[in-house]
């Protein structure tokens, strides 16, 4: 939810081809999915008005709002064309203005704001002791 409570932000796939759609189902029936192209998306509380906010061949996912609920932060692999590479983004909360806020050969992902917004928190792999450890990022937010 929006710090307002007005919006919700998601990300999801849906299948669109008759070809995607029977992979999907496939997939289900073995309780997996294949997350190679989840869009960030965004609709009022109530349900209504749901638009689709990124566009890109991508996994985007664990968006939040900022604390004036006008953009959002994620974390995404469109900057890595192997896909193994996770940074965070922001985007308005039209689709506009994206911008790539980390440059870390790993990952960076679940970012989130203090409720009052001053702090920024995430989690990355940078500075791991050993292959695979995911530690704990917090920051002063400046805009």
């Amino acid at each position: 939810f929006s710090h307002n409570g007005k919006k919700i932000v998601w990300r999801a796939y849906y299948p669109e081809s008759d070809k995607e759609v029977a992979d999907y189902n496939n997939l289900i029936t073995e309780s997996m999915i294949r997350p190679m192209n989840l869009q960030i998306r965004i609709m009022n509380s109530d349900g209504t008005n749901k638009k689709q906010i990124t566009f890109n061949d991508a996994a985007n996912f664990a968006p939040y709002f900022f604390p004036n609920d006008e953009r959002i932060v994620f974390c995404s692999n469109m900057a890595d064309p192997k896909g193994r590479d996770f940074d965070l983004w922001a985007v308005n909360t039209d689709g506009t203005n994206l911008e790539r806020i980390t440059f870390f050969d790993g990952f960076d992902g679940f970012p989130m704001f203090s409720p009052n917004g001053k702090y920024f928190v995430f989690a990355s792999n940078r500075n791991q002791k050993k292959n695979g450890d995911t530690n704990i990022f917090i920051a002063e937010w400046v805009n």
